[in-house]
C-alpha cells in the first residue's frame, strides 16, 4: 500500500478539524533528547500528524534503556538514538521532514536547531543543565513556546514557558548554584508538589552529583508525560484554549490518584520552594560532600 497523509491521520478528525490537521502537517517541532520522554513525545507527535521535526541526541541504546525508552530493543542495541528515532518518525509519516542534529545541540548550533521552529519540546537528560538553560534562553529571545513534562515516579509534572511570560531563568533561578544545587532546583521547580516522594522506596537510587548522576524512571511516568505534554503542544499550536504556564504548573500522579495544580510566584525564590529545595537535599543526605 502507498502512504496517504489524510488517510493515515484521519482518526484524529473529530478531535481536530481537517483544517487544523493541515496546520499540524506544516508546523515544525524541535526536540532535544530522544531517550525516555523524548522518544515517546516524538512518537506521539508523529502520530498526531506533525510534519516537520528538528531532533537531537548523542547517546546510543543500551540494555538499561529497555524499561522505558520507545526505541530501545534488542534490534537497536548500540545504535544511535537519534538515528533510530528518525527512522521511527519516517516510518510513521514517510512525508515527514526530519532534520537530525547528529552532533548534538551546542552553544554554536542552537540558533540553527531552533530555526523556523513553532514549539520546543524539552526532553534533554535531567543533568544536561547548561545546554538546557541555553536552549530555553534562545526560545525566550525568539518568542518560541517551550514545554517540559518530566516523569516523576508514576506520574508527570508539566511546565510551559510562553513568549512574553515568565522565563525559564526567572522561574528556576539557577545562576550561581553548584551543579548539584542546580539539579535540585530544577527538580523542585518542575515538581513543586513533589507527589512522588511518598512512594520512593530507596533514596539510594537517586544521586544528583556530577560524578554519579542517576535517577530512577518508569515507563508509566514517561507515557503519562507524553500524553500531557503532547496535548498541550496541540493546544499551543492550534490556539485551542487556555494553557497553564509558569509560574503555574500541573502534576498528575497515577499511583496516588492525585492531580495538583501549582502556583509559585517568583519561582524558586518563593519561600515554599526554598523550603522544598532544603527538604530534597535533606531527603537525599550528604551527596557530594
Amino acid at each position: 500500500m502507498t502512504f496517504n497523509y489524510k488517510e493515515a491521520f484521519s482518526r484524529n478528525i473529530g478531535w481536530v478539524t481537517e483544517a487544523e490537521q493541515e496546520r499540524l502537517r506544516n508546523v515544525k517541532v524541535a526536540c532535544g533528547g530522544l531517550g525516555g520522554v523524548g522518544g515517546d513525545h516524538m512518537t506521539v507527535l508523529a502520530r498526531l500528524g506533525i510534519g516537520k521535526f528538528h531532533i537531537s541526541d548523542l547517546d546510543d541504546y543500551d540494555v538499561a534503556n529497555f524499561n522505558r525508552q520507545a526505541g530501545a530493543s534488542m534490534q537497536t542495541l548500540g545504535k544511535p538514538k537519534a538515528e533510530v528515532m528518525e527512522g521511527i518518525l519516517k516510518n510513521i509519516n514517510p512525508e515527514a521532514d526530519v532534520k537530525n542534529f547528529k552532533e548534538g545541540i551546542t552553544f554554536e548550533n542552537v540558533d540553527d536547531f531552533l530555526d523556523g521552529v513553532d514549539i520546543y519540546v524539552d526532553s534533554l537528560d535531567i543533568f544536561a543543565i547548561d545546554i538546557r538553560r541555553k536552549v530555553f534562553q534562545k526560545c525566550y529571545e525568539k518568542g518560541i513556546p517551550a514545554i517540559t513534562a518530566a516523569p516523576m515516579g508514576m506520574g508527570t509534572s508539566m511546565l510551559v514557558f510562553m513568549p512574553g511570560q515568565m522565563s525559564f531563568e526567572d522561574y528556576f533561578c539557577l545562576e550561581g548554584l553548584s551543579f548539584e544545587d542546580q539539579i535540585i532546583a530544577f527538580v523542585a521547580g518542575v515538581s513543586p508538589a513533589l507527589l512522588q516522594r511518598q512512594y520512593l522506596v530507596s533514596t539510594d537510587t537517586v544521586n544528583f552529583t556530577k560524578e554519579e548522576s542517576k535517577v530512577p524512571s518508569t515507563c508509566m511516568g514517561i507515557s503519562l508525560a507524553a500524553g500531557v505534554l503532547c496535548t498541550n503542544v496541540l493546544k499551543i499550536l492550534l490556539d485551542r484554549g487556555e494553557v497553564i504556564h509558569a509560574p503555574r504548573g500541573m502534576h498528575f500522579d497515577a499511583y496516588r490518584n492525585k492531580l495538583k495544580k501549582t502556583w509559585r510566584p517568583w519561582g524558586n525564590k518563593n519561600p515554599r520552594q526554598i523550603f522544598l529545595r532544603w527538604y530534597i537535599k535533606r531527603l537525599l543526605g550528604s551527596q557530594g560532600k
